[in-house]
């Protein structure tokens, strides 16, 4: 059966402006494209010591499917659920079964009807999904400008206001200043909610995140965390109080009427939990890549591209949708793997590739991706 028409006519739509997508295929260029970022998706230890802790405990015989609520609360999650939140020095942390799923469940959740939320206007979608869904009153502040920020604060003095930002901003790497989001915060009485997607495995000896790193994470309301990036597997988590916990368990759609996560997929969770612990020579090595990155991108007088970043993500702007899209295949036809992000859904003008470092990334390859960008474009 075809499609009714008025779908047809918003696909075609999606075609002529550069947003339709097709699934990738896999192939076997360098990447320089996956959020892989200590290379744990592909790693045999890891694998390995998951299966060995599934039999060992026997824990493939306790588990069932349906809700957490239900038959789904397998023992493996408090488990889990507690390793995480030590790890992350938080008094609690629930498991929800994707970083879209959690902040669909918190956002739509915890800010009520006549509550504010003020977020970053580069906040990833799924923020902005679960904001849409809340009945709370919503605006965006202009992208890490605090005085934007308390302006909007101002309007609003009489309100619960929720503070909203990324500590890693997927598309470009790049990080708010979290000091003075947390003096704000404390200023007005805000609650600040930071998402650290792109931050676990990253920052921090342990790979813990930006806002441990910095230890501000105790004077931080809620932390989601994902699983999806830096530790390679399914998943997500809030980290919060024991009654933010206990709020969620109670309120948060996405988490009450989801199937849970299998043993299996907990299981590797709690073992990428402790593989970052023992695993520190991988963050390293990242780290060092960073670095080089970021260095040679200098030597190659290729720095006005960039914009600024010292995370694993690095997005180079290259103006126009058919230049980026040349530039991209004539990478791809040199081996490296890279994705491009056009207009609309970035400003038109503001076309870029986007790069993301990786520990596995040698410095020869580096140097050679980015010699190949100075000598396409220059």
């Amino acid at each position: 059966m075809e499609l009714p028409e008025n779908l047809n006519r918003k696909l075609e739509s999606c075609k002529q402006d550069n947003l339709f997508k097709k699934l990738p295929v896999f192939n076997n260029l360098i990447d320089f494209s996956s959020n892989d970022y200590i290379g744990f998706s592909k790693s045999e230890t890891l694998f390995k010591h998951t299966h060995a802790y599934l039999l060992e405990n026997e824990i493939f015989q306790n588990g069932a499917t349906g809700s957490r609520l239900l038959t789904g609360n397998h023992s493996l999650y408090q488990i889990a659920e507690s390793y995480i939140a030590e790890f992350h020095e938080a008094e609690a942390a629930l498991i929800f079964n994707s970083g879209y799923n959690a902040n669909l469940g918190f956002f739509s959740a915890v800010p009520q009807e006549n509550d504010v939320v003020l977020y970053d206007e580069l906040c990833h979608a799924s923020i902005k999904d679960g904001i849409a869904m809340s009945r709370a009153r919503s605006h965006h502040f202009i992208h890490n400008d605090i005085e934007d920020l308390e302006n909007h604060i101002l309007k609003f003095h009489d309100a619960t206001i929720y503070i909203v930002t990324e500590t890693v901003f997927s598309m470009d790497g790049d990080c708010p200043n979290l000091e003075e989001l947390i003096q704000l915060s404390e200023k007005y009485n805000c609650y600040l909610v930071v998402d650290e997607a792109h931050a676990l495995g990253v920052f921090g000896e342990k790979g813990e995140g930006l806002a441990q790193y910095l230890q501000l994470h105790n004077k931080i309301f809620a932390r989601i965390v994902s699983f999806g990036k830096g530790l390679g597997c399914q998943g997500a988590a809030i980290l919060g109080s024991i009654s933010l916990k206990d709020y969620l368990i109670n309120f948060a759609r996405s988490f009450i009427y989801t199937t849970a996560l299998s043993p299996h997929a907990v299981a590797t969770i709690f073992t990428a939990y402790q593989q970052l612990e023992i695993e520190k020579e991988a963050i390293e090595k990242l780290r060092q890549n960073i670095v080089f990155f970021n260095q040679q991108k200098n030597l190659l007088g290729l720095k006005p591209m960039f914009v600024h970043s010292k995370s694993p993500i690095h997005s180079a702007i290259v103006p126009g949708n058919e230049n980026v899209k040349k530039l991209t295949q004539q990478l791809h036809d040199k081996g490296f793997d890279i994705q491009s992000v056009l207009s609309p859904i970035v400003p038109e003008g503001q076309e870029r590739l986007r790069f993301c470092i990786h520990s596995y990334n040698s410095q020869e390859e580096i140097n050679e991706v980015l010699e190949l960008v100075r000598d396409f474009v220059f």
